[in-house]
Formats: C-alpha cells, sequence, structure tokens
C-alpha cells in the first residue's frame, strides 16, 4: 500500500467505519479504489462540519467539480483523497456525471432551509447514498452493476434515511431539517417546531413516519436482493446494519429525535460477516 492508499484508507476508517468494514470483504484489487470512493463521500459529507458560512462550502464543492471535471493527470493540489478518486474514475470509468449530481445534490446540506417533500429526500439520497452504492458496483463489476441500477436506488434510500434519523442531533444543533415538509404537516408539527421541541407527540409521529419510509425502501431492496450477484456484495454490505439501526431508533421511543442509534463494534462485525457470506 502506498503513503497516498494508506491516507485514503484511514479517512474512511475514521470517518466512515461501516464502509470500512465492509470494504475489508471486497477483492483486495478493488479495495483501494472503494477507499477512495468512500473517502471522497466522508470528505463532501463533512464539509458543513468545517466551515462556518455557507459561501466557503459552495467554493469547496466548486474545487471538487474542477478537480473531477480535469480528469486524472491534472492538478488536484497534492490533495491525496482527490489524486486518488481520479486515479480510480479513470480507471474504472466511471461517470463523471453522477459526481457531478452527486456535489449539486451535497450542495443542500450547507443550508439552513427546510425539505421540502419526500420526493425531494428522496431525490437527495438517490443522488448520494444510491449514487455511491452503484459506483462502488461498478467497481467491483461494471457488466453486473448495470443490471442492478434500481436495486442501488432503493438501498441508498434506505441507508440514506436512516444515517439521516441517527445524526438527527447534529442536525438541530444546527437548526437544520432533513425531515420533509410534507411528512412533518401531516405528523401536525412544522420544521421550526420540529428542531426547537423534539420531544412531543408530532415531531414523534414525524420520526416514526421517516423510519416507515426506509423500511418501506429496505422492503423493496429486499424483495429482489436474492438476485444480487456475489461480486456486487460489498457495494451493498453497509445496508445489512440498517435493520438493526432502524430497530435501534423505534425502540428509543420519544428520545428518538435527539439521541444518536449506534451499534457495537461485535454486533457490525457479526452483521456484515453474515451478509458477506449469506447475501440477504
Amino acid at each position: 500500500m502506498t503513503a497516498r492508499e494508506d491516507i485514503v484508507m484511514k479517512t474512511v476508517r475514521d470517518t466512515d467505519p461501516d464502509r470500512y468494514l465492509a470494504t475489508l470483504y471486497a477483492p483486495e484489487d478493488k479495495r483501494a479504489a472503494l477507499f477512495s470512493l468512500y473517502a471522497f463521500n466522508a470528505e463532501v459529507a463533512g464539509i458543513r462540519d468545517r466551515i462556518r458560512e455557507a459561501l466557503s462550502g459552495e467554493v469547496r464543492l466548486q474545487w471538487w467539480h474542477e478537480v473531477i471535471d480535469a480528469g486524472f493527470g491534472r492538478s488536484a493540489d497534492g490533495h491525496p483523497v482527490a489524486e486518488a478518486l481520479l486515479r480510480t474514475i479513470d480507471e474504472h470509468h466511471l461517470p463523471r456525471g453522477a459526481f457531478a449530481n452527486y456535489l449539486e445534490a451535497r450542495m443542500f446540506d450547507l443550508f439552513d432551509d427546510p425539505m421540502p417533500t419526500r420526493g425531494d429526500l428522496e431525490g437527495y439520497c438517490g443522488e448520494t447514498a444510491s449514487a455511491v452504492i452503484q459506483l462502488a458496483a461498478m467497481i467491483l463489476d461494471p457488466a453486473a452493476a448495470v443490471k442492478q441500477a434500481e436495486l442501488a436506488g432503493h438501498a441508498g434510500c434506505a441507508q440514506g434515511i436512516t444515517g439521516l434519523l441517527r445524526l438527527l442531533p447534529l442536525h438541530r444543533a444546527r437548526g437544520q431539517c432533513y425531515v420533509p415538509r410534507d411528512i412533518l404537516a401531516a405528523a401536525g408539527t412544522t420544521p421550526e417546531e420540529f428542531v426547537a421541541s423534539p420531544d412531543g407527540v408530532a415531531s414523534r409521529r414525524a420520526v416514526e413516519a421517516m423510519i416507515a419510509l426506509a423500511s418501506e425502501h429496505l422492503a423493496a431492496f429486499r424483495k429482489h436482493a436474492d438476485a444480487l450477484p456475489a461480486i456486487l456484495r460489498p457495494a451493498f454490505l453497509p445496508l445489512a446494519l440498517t435493520p438493526a439501526y432502524l430497530g435501534r431508533l423505534s425502540a428509543s421511543g420519544a428520545s428518538a429525535p435527539t439521541s444518536s442509534s449506534g451499534l457495537s463494534a461485535l454486533r457490525r462485525h457479526w452483521l456484515l460477516l453474515r451478509a458477506a457470506s449469506r447475501g440477504w
């Protein structure tokens, strides 16, 4: 492993342990490419944590746009994750349009505007979490990945929505609201009330609706998961943890909007091993 690959791998290990563990089940010659994709995802998803003003985040997203458009062999300012990602895009012929759409969707993270509708939420997850799964599948086997785009869509929505629920405490502290306005309205609350008063009955109903939406996409994935080729399992493997995360969120009751729902390292290892060995 080169020094750059080591930096990229450690980035994923420290920021995204679920995907890090899943990558260990991938063929050894594919791991560096997968780590570069996941490190890119972690870098961009973490921009909001490192800025004070949205403009700084927009500048950083634009930098990523320009680096990816320039392609392999062009300057990435010595950024190890960017250099590794460019090599991966070039070697695995990954579509740059998917990265452009991903970065455009991530613009939402920089502001405190509420998510308008369920469709907007699913679109956001589709361009981010689902895209990462599909790109990872293309690294593993491009021919097989083409046939699994719909499955990646459902998997990413289930994983993405669950991830947003787990980050509710952080988002509340920022004044952000990823729960769609139409779901909140149906639950009898507003984005402002949901952020300011997370312990109310209406807030709990909204969380339950989000859990149901994630579960709906998880069920759609499971319906056709038996057809998923074993070679693509590592790309979908983090989804093996989603049912357990949703179970913890459901069990947390009224505290769901204010407390994170993690899993022990041992349980995560077991769930990933079982899915890697048997599938879904």
